[in-house]
């Protein structure tokens, strides 16, 4: 194949034809598509990924990343000595899990956690910014969610009654378990499910109101999870669950998953149509040039070099359109995380500003996607012009 030829041809079909704008038109048109889908799919998949990994980082923080929990069998201190000596660079906030209901202008029903403040401070920290300016928490602090602190309407370091799920045996009946405690802190994950119903209260003090020593899990942060889960259900024995923070929220990540994939191929239906003005562009050129392509070809041009023209022709325009997509788009993507353009209400998305991190393997997804939709739209008219009848058409035209 003769390559000075084919891109002198090339050179000479991308000019401006004064006798044929409309093929031009139609040119610029599918290059506008192609880059108005490449740019909105990396905007929009980098949305999509920046608002999973928010998500995905607060549930990671107030689930944990693995949980070791009773179940047939209780969960003592000897059992975190025997975890911590094994695995010794993980680290552990062992729990006591209970309800109660705080008692202040009304009942309102808490899921409540006993833990060890400083353990939990080395793993959680939402929970960390909460109580950081408390040294010496006492016996019966309480740290609740930021949006219950403001509906109870109560201030730092105010005693409140605590109603437990246990009863107490009180003459011939039950009563039950009531304790007063101290709001020390609240704490603010940004989630309204964990700020107005998880509360957090100081392991020593749970015990001695339950009466209760053993506990009712252990939370454990490890650097990799998904591997360590199984070094760990493997040392446990059995009668003890264990559980990920991926398994707790599998139906909620699975319809992100779903709904992004849906997002990907709904917009790449813009750049579905864009190609469909580069078939249509490279026909009407076939038609307007079909008396040069037969005396070209019978000039001694192969059909090979003839589909060769206007298969690079269709992978200019699409090629064009998809480097000028991805300027665009990085463009897009860095006025979004450098201006405050959108705001999102903080208390349903848990974060206020717009998150966009477009990761690589979506990235390389969308280029790869348009140039094979630009590829498949060229082959087709390239194939017609190269099956071009020399002798019929320059008997007639």
């Amino acid at each position: 194949m003769n390559k000075k030829f084919v891109n002198f041809i090339i050179k000479r079909y991308l000019r401006f034809d004064k006798k044929h704008p409309y093929i031009y038109i139609s040119f610029i048109l599918a290059f506008l598509g192609i880059m108005t889908g490449v740019a909105t799919l990396m905007i929009a998949m980098g949305i999509m990924n920046g608002m999973d990994k928010e998500f995905e980082k607060k549930l990671k923080v107030m689930n944990y990343p693995i949980t070791v929990y009773s179940s047939l069998v209780k969960i003592d201190e000897n059992l975190l000595k025997k975890l911590e000596t094994k695995f010794p660079y993980f680290k552990y906030s062992p729990y006591i899990e209970t309800s109660a209901v705080i008692q202040r202008n009304g009942l309102n029903g808490v899921l409540l956690y006993g833990v060890d403040f400083k353990k939990e401070s080395e793993i959680n920290f939402i929970f960390k910014n909460a109580v950081k300016n408390i040294k010496n928490p006492g016996l019966f602090d309480v740290v609740i969610g930021k949006r219950l602190f403001e509906e109870l309407g109560i201030y730092k370091g105010e005693k409140v009654i605590m109603i437990f799920s246990k009863v107490t045996p009180l003459g011939f009946g039950v009563s039950p378990l009531m304790k007063k405690v101290k709001i020390v802190s609240f704490f603010n994950s940004g989630l309204v499910a964990y700020d107005k119903g998880i509360a957090y209260m100081n392991i020593k003090g749970l015990k001695k109101i339950l009466h209760q020593d053993y506990y009712s899990g252990i939370h454990i942060w490890t650097p990799n999870p998904f591997e360590d889960i199984k070094k760990i259900k493997r040392f446990l024995p059995s009668g003890i669950g264990i559980i990920g923070w991926w398994e707790q929220n599998g139906n909620f990540f699975a319809a992100l998953k779903m709904e992004k994939r849906a997002l990907f191929l709904v917009l790449m239906l813009i750049i579905i149509v864009a190609a469909l003005n580069i078939i249509s562009s490279l026909l009407m050129m076939i038609m307007s040039k079909r008396k040069e392509i037969a005396l070209m070809m019978s000039l001694g041009a192969s059909r090979e070099e003839i589909k060769a023209i206007f298969l690079r022709l269709g992978l200019i325009i699409g090629i064009l359109g998809i480097i000028s997509g991805t300027f665009l788009g990085a463009a897009g993507i860095w006025a979004l995380k450098t201006f405050d353009i959108v705001k999102l209400p903080a208390d349903v998305y848990g974060v206020s500003k717009l998150p966009i991190d477009l990761s690589l393997v979506d990235f390389i997804s969308i280029i790869t996607g348009a140039f094979i939709i630009i590829l498949l739209s060229s082959m087709y008219p390239a194939a017609k012009a190269s099956k071009t009848d020399v002798l019929e058409t320059l008997r007639y035209e």
